[in-house]
Formats: C-alpha cells, sequence, structure tokens
C-alpha cells in the first residue's frame, strides 16, 4: 500500500525520473551493490525496495496528475440477501 512519500514536494517529473530510475535499477539486476578491494569493502543499496519505489511513483502520478495517469480501476461489489423474506 502507497504511503503518498512522493506526493508532496515532488513534481510530476520527478516522480516520472524516480521511477524511470528504479525501472533501470530492476532490470539491470542492480538493487544492492558491493565493492571489495584489498581488505576494505563497501556497498550500497537503493534507498527503498524497487517494488515498493513503483508502487509510490505510480500513487504519486495518480494524485499529481489524475487527468494523465487516472485512478485505479473501481472494485465491484455484490450484495445479495440469503433465505426466505416473509410476504
Amino acid at each position: 500500500m502507497a504511503r503518498g512519500l512522493f506526493v508532496t514536494g515532488f513534481t510530476v517529473a520527478e516522480v516520472l525520473a524516480i521511477q524511470a530510475r528504479a525501472k533501470e535499477l530492476l532490470l539491470e539486476g542492480k538493487t544492492l551493490m558491493n565493492w571489495s578491494d584489498s581488505g576494505t569493502s563497501a556497498g550500497k543499496q537503493f534507498t527503498m525496495p524497487i517494488d515498493e519505489v513503483l508502487v509510490e511513483c505510480a500513487h504519486a502520478l495518480r494524485t499529481l496528475d489524475p487527468l494523465t495517469y487516472g485512478n485505479p480501476p473501481g472494485q465491484a461489489s455484490v450484495s445479495f440477501i440469503s433465505g426466505h423474506l416473509p410476504k
């Protein structure tokens, strides 16, 4: 569930850039990187898990520009009465 992290203080262009970078890292498999050199090691990780970044970006785009990115499809609801109703 999206928390709205990229809604306040971000523009649509910034959210699209974050989304593009997250997608690029996902496709490259570079969500976690480690280096080691002569006994020294360092690690780098994307700030948030990629799937969360993509969910947050989608939520932000729908919120910031609903005419372009639209709202998620509504849920259908069904109700029924089971049993006998007296006349």
